[in-house]
Parts: C-alpha cells; sequence; structure tokens
C-alpha cells in the first residue's frame, strides 16, 4: 500500500523508496528508508499536505510525495 492510502493514527513500515534522482534522495535524507516505522499523525483539510511521526520527530510531506513511498501496514500493538 502507498503511505498516502494510510489512515490517520496508523502505522506502517516504509518497504520501499520510489521517486527519481533528487526526490529519492531528499526522502531518503529525511529519514523514510526500508523499515523505517511511520505513523499518520494528521491530514491538512483538503488531504494535502500529510503529517507524518517517524524516529521521534514530525514530517510533513506532501501526498504526491508520500505516493511514492511504499508501507506495510501494521496492526494495532505492534511494534517497531
Amino acid at each position: 500500500m502507498r503511505l498516502d492510502e494510510l489512515e490517520i493514527g496508523r502505522s506502517g513500515r516504509v518497504t520501499a523508496v520510489g521517486g527519481e534522482g533528487a526526490l529519492r534522495r531528499h526522502l531518503l535524507d529525511m529519514g523514510l528508508t526500508p523499515r523505517t516505522v511511520v505513523t499518520v499523525r494528521k491530514r491538512a483539510p483538503l488531504g494535502d499536505p500529510i503529517e507524518l511521526r517517524l524516529r521521534g520527530y514530525e514530517l510533513t510531506l506532501r501526498g504526491e510525495d508520500a505516493a511514492k513511498i511504499t508501507v506495510e501496514p501494521m496492526e494495532e500493538g505492534e511494534r517497531g
């Protein structure tokens, strides 16, 4: 599933980071690397951007960029 499809309050583990060139490098530099656990904290009223929590900090990401990241949804209570 894509990161932009994850519901508010749900967590997922990054399995792949798409994009090309500078965009992909930028996503990886922000900590969105494979096996990282991310939680969707909230969305803007029109759904874009998305606020995520990962590695102990909050990150706001455009929906277009979040769609390039593949995640494996985690069950409630599952720990990363």
